[in-house]
This record gives C-alpha cells, sequence and structure tokens, in this order.
C-alpha cells in the first residue's frame, strides 16, 4: 500500500486493516526501528529510496486527512473578523485557513510557517508578519527564542494553535522545546487561543508539554471525535467546534 501511495494515515490503515490506533502506531513504530518506514504527522511514508523518491515530511502531511482539515479550517475561519490581528500556528491544518482569508479587510497574519506565507502572497490585502527564528526544514517553519520574542511584541487578537499530538490528560504536546516556548509567547500575546486539531491526532502526546486543555478558549475538530470526549472538554470550560468533512459544522 505504501509503495503504491507513498504516504498513508493511521486512519485509513485503520480502516483497511480493521484494527485498532494502538495496535497500528505499535506496528509502524516497529518498522521505523528497523528502518522500513518513517513516522509523519497523522501517517506514515516509506523510508526507503526508490525510483521516486518519497516525498518531504511536510509534503507527505499535506496529503493526509485532507477533506477533515479543509472543514476545520473552513469553520474556524468564520471566526475571523475584520481588523483582527490572527496568528497561524505552522502546520498543514492552519496552511488551509488561508484560502479562507481573502475577504476579511485589514486583517493582519502573524506566522512562523513558510508554507502559510507563500499562500498569502496570493491575497495582498492581507499583511503579513513572519516571526523568524530557527529554521526546521521539514516542517518548513522556524521556531525558538527568536521567534518567541518577535511574538512577544504583538497583540495578537486570535492564534490558531496547531499540534500533532493532544489528549485531556496531557493537554497540548510537541516533540520540540523549541516548538513549546514559541507557542507559549503566542499563547501569552493573543487574547483568544482556539487549538485546531482533526480526531487522529486526540489520545496520543509528544515529548514535551505546551498547554493543558483548559488553558485553551476552544477546540476546532471533526465530527469523528467521539462525543463523550467533546463533553469531557467542554466540562473544562472550552468550546468544542466540530466540522464535518463534507463542510458543515456548529
Amino acid at each position: 500500500m505504501l509503495r503504491r501511495e507513498g504516504v498513508l494515515s493511521i486512519r485509513s490503515l485503520t480502516e483497511s486493516m480493521n484494527v485498532s490506533h494502538m495496535t497500528i502506531r505499535r506496528d509502524i513504530t516497529a518498522l521505523e526501528d528497523a528502518g522500513h518506514v518513517l513516522s509523519v504527522q497523522g501517517g506514515v511514508r516509506l523510508a526507503e529510496r526508490t525510483s521516486q523518491e518519497p516525498p518531504r515530511e511536510r509534503e507527505s502531511r499535506a496529503q493526509l486527512e485532507l477533506p477533515r482539515k479543509k472543514a476545520i479550517a473552513e469553520l474556524a475561519s468564520q471566526f475571523v473578523e475584520d481588523d483582527m490581528v490572527l496568528f497561524l500556528d505552522a502546520g498543514t491544518t492552519c496552511q488551509s485557513v488561508v484560502p479562507y482569508l481573502g475577504a476579511r479587510k485589514n486583517i493582519t497574519v502573524v506566522t512562523n510557517d513558510f508554507y502559510v506565507v507563500t499562500s498569502l502572497f496570493a491575497y495582498p490585502n492581507v499583511e503579513t508578519i513572519h516571526t523568524g527564528g530557527v529554521v526546521d526544514a521539514s516542517s518548513a517553519s522556524s521556531s525558538g527564542r527568536m521567534a518567541a520574542d518577535a511574538i512577544k511584541h504583538i497583540n495578537i487578537d486570535l492564534f490558531f494553535m496547531s499540534t500533532g499530538a493532544w489528549s485531556l490528560s496531557r493537554g497540548v504536546t510537541t516533540p520540540s522545546m523549541d516548538k513549546v516556548e514559541m507557542k507559549l509567547a503566542a499563547l501569552e500575546a493573543a487574547s483568544r487561543c482556539f487549538l485546531l486539531a482533526d480526531s487522529t491526532k486526540f489520545g496520543t502526546f509528544a515529548k514535551f508539554r505546551v498547554a493543558p486543555i483548559e488553558q485553551l478558549d476552544a477546540v476546532v475538530t471533526d465530527d469523528e471525535l467521539e462525543r463523550d470526549t467533546r463533553d469531557n472538554i467542554q466540562e473544562l470550560g472550552v468550546t468544542v467546534y466540530v466540522a464535518a468533512a463534507n463542510g458543515s459544522g456548529r
């Protein structure tokens, strides 16, 4: 399957093999340890070199869960108003918000994501600020002290945070300490913070903790996040907005 597709999502593997997420993640870990595959956020790709070079990590992730990312992005964009300063975190879901910003008037987008910046070239009416910082080529983003210091000087109305791993018990997590520093700076500078994350990333955690779920103002996710989980999040005082893959949401 991987030789044919190049990259596969965790969800598609669980559905095609009729096994649990835990089983798939365990098998991926074993294959990764053996050097056969590489994990990307939400999925897996081949590690070996073939006649067709596997895409870079960011390009791989961009192909995963596209309907859900688009639906989440479209729903989240409804909270962006004229004259706002919006921080778009690095990641393919936040990048998917960009096409919905063109109709807004006098907005400023601050980001640490190079793909977001280049996507915004198509919308010259949107003022764009890149944070600078230490560049991570695999994610096409920057982070670290320099990026965090730049954010501290900006009054942000709304922060769209991304993550590859989140859970009720461990909150929002990331594999990089540099990313923690950058995300915390944006969280502190922002009046409101919405987490944009699809259901495939829920229930997982990475090495470093960014923030507990209750520190968020809202979560924008898809309709495959279990209702009990949504209720538990809302009991923490965090609003949950649910997007359907067909583009509707609430």
